[in-house]
């Protein structure tokens, strides 16, 4: 298998990191997701660490390989989302910090420092109101292994669960999102303006907002 060699392990070596990364903060419909993985600063079996890297980078069927593979060699991972109704209620940037705070909550070994992907980020407080020191790295999925591991499982997940979504609701097909994943296609928005909205649109967004 192929190193990931521009890739960084981790931030500072000395500390347990959780990289924190979301998906779907532009979709027109759905959740948002997040994901916090603690990565070990080495992997025992090195040769045969598949390519860890921004998701947006690896097909659906590798995805999946990698999904597996980092499930079965975190130190510890976590899955936050938040629904359509509570990012219409709050707006999608305070949903996203909702959702990643919600992985990181989730999570049984508890970090000491937070690697984020993105420009900004809500302070992290634990149940004993202790700070969990973060940074912020733009393209972080790209630079920082943990970042791209939690990008990879916040993808799938919300991909499955809007794959779900599609096989429980077939009279919602032409909205398209088994090829769209709820994002503002051209055919997606062409059937919101011809059917109107589902109950998992984000009634504050876009187009959405002309039909809510």
């Amino acid at each position: 298998m192929v190193k990931n060699y521009k890739m960084k392990d981790y931030y500072d070596s000395e500390l347990m990191e959780a990289g924190i990364d979301e998906v779907a903060r532009g979709c027109l419909a759905g959740p948002v997701y997040s994901a916090a993985v603690i990565w070990p600063k080495e992997v025992d079996d090195i040769d045969n660490q598949p390519v860890i890297k921004d998701s947006k980078k690896l097909s659906k069927r590798r995805r999946l390989i990698v999904k597996d593979y980092i499930e079965e060699n975190a130190i510890d991972f976590s899955v936050g989302f938040k629904d359509s109704q509570r990012i219409d209620e709050i707006n999608i940037l305070n949903a996203t910090f909702e959702a990643m705070h919600e992985a990181i909550r989730n999570l049984n070994v508890e970090p000491e420092f937070l690697l984020v992907d993105g420009k900004t980020f809500k302070p992290y407080y634990t149940e004993t109101h202790e700070l969990i020191p973060h940074k912020c790295f733009i393209g972080g999925d790209d630079k920082y292994i943990p970042i791209s591991c939690a990008s990879i499982l916040a993808k799938v997940y919300h991909d499955q669960y809007i794959e779900k979504l599609c096989h429980e609701h077939p009279e919602w097909e032409d909205y398209d999102w088994r090829g769209n994943m709820c994002y503002g296609t051209q055919k997606h928005i062409e059937n919101i303006k011809k059917s109107g909205l589902t109950p998992y649109h984000r009634k504050t967004f876009g187009v959405c907002k002309d039909y809510a």
